[in-house]
């Protein structure tokens, strides 16, 4: 069995298996490279099968999406541990030896990423990457390094290894054995925010989740779905409501599930007066997915009920996002004056880039 398999997940991304893959294979580190195509149609395979016959094919019969692509994938790949790498990811000399030396010592973090930076803006934090992704008592999302819109420059303000709520889904390590255990991905994610969900998951289950700046790789970002693209935002949106319907403990979802949907009815007006009409239906789409969507989210909530029993994990912001960001003019995470009271993962040791 392998210790380490790095997997890539690839649906019509030639360009960025011609672009990435050479610097991946001069830094694998002797790890075994996987790719699982989702039934690409732009003659990925035949580019792998010409240009890079040492990697490790998987042809699923579909698109299957990132949540159910990546289940699927992992199922027939046999190691210790799964690296998790999206298509248009640069990865560093070195960069899988200190996150797994950082495993080893540390057998209660279940998941781990490196530090990800943005591949165009080299010196800065990248939108879905950062040190680390944290999420507040609504879902929100954020990062060490990412605030809504707002990128930080990577100055040195997050070098320190820290426990996180999720682990960015373009680069990061888990172990196999838990990964399985847990149920993987939720298929019917399809993509953005299944890691979110898993991680959710993962803490619940007792594990810990890390971040860690002793390795670094730059990801482009938006490399399957631009960042403004119908698809996404639906994704997003549907995601975040599916997310917490499942997850929350039952004393908290009323409330918590009505202010989101307020919230994401708000941020449909602002699209509307941005000049995003479109992103007004979008939302609105998004919604009645989730409300069509009930009865199967009941049945997987009957399913992680053993697991909600326990707390919640201490790394969810007390507070919002929304509020800091918005009102109270908070444009970075060090700016929160919040560290998760968390199980500890490590000792605070420092890392430059």
């Amino acid at each position: 069995m392998d210790e380490l398999a790095i997997v890539i997940l690839n649906f019509n991304g030639i360009w960025f298996l011609e672009t990435f893959l050479p610097t991946l294979l001069d830094h694998a580190d002797g790890h075994p490279v996987y790719v699982a195509d989702n039934a690409s149609t732009d003659g990925s395979v035949a580019f792998l099968k010409k240009n890079f016959p040492e990697i490790r094919l998987i042809l699923l019969p579909e698109n299957f999406g990132y949540a159910e692509g990546y289940n699927r994938a992992l199922a027939q790949i046999e190691a210790c541990y799964y690296c998790l790498l999206n298509s248009d990811v640069e990865v560093t000399p070195g960069w899988t030896a200190p996150l797994l030396a950082y495993l080893h010592a540390h057998p209660q973090v279940a998941a781990l990423q490196p530090r990800i930076l943005d591949f165009n803006h080299r010196d800065q934090f990248e939108h879905g990457g950062g040190v680390g992704g944290f999420m507040d008592t609504l879902g929100y999302p954020c990062t060490r390094g990412r605030m809504f819109d707002f990128c930080e420059k990577d100055t040195g303000q997050y070098d320190t290894v820290m426990t996180c709520f999720w682990a960015a889904g373009a680069c990061f390590l888990i172990r196999a054995e838990v990964f399985h255990e847990i149920g993987g991905f939720d298929g019917d994610f399809f993509a953005h925010m299944e890691e979110i969900d898993l991680c959710w998951r993962l803490q619940l289950a007792g594990h810990i989740v890390a971040a860690s700046p002793a390795a670094t790789v730059y990801h482009v970002g938006g490399g399957t779905l631009a960042y403004r693209n119908p698809r996404k935002i639906y994704l997003n949106f549907r995601n975040g409501l599916m997310m917490l319907y499942k997850n929350l403990p039952a004393d908290q979802l009323p409330r918590k599930l009505l202010l989101r949907l307020l919230l994401d009815g708000v941020a449909a007006l602002q699209m509307l007066v941005t000049g995003y009409p479109l992103g007004v239906w979008i939302v609105l789409r998004a919604h009645f997915g989730f409300y069509g969507r009930l009865g199967l989210l009941q049945r997987k909530r009957r399913d992680l009920a053993l697991l909600r029993q326990g707390p919640q994990p201490a790394t969810i912001y007390p507070g919002s996002f929304v509020v800091q960001y918005f009102l109270r003019k908070k444009r970075t995470f060090a700016a929160l004056g919040w560290a998760p009271a968390a199980r500890q993962p490590a000792e605070e040791q420092h890392f430059s880039a």
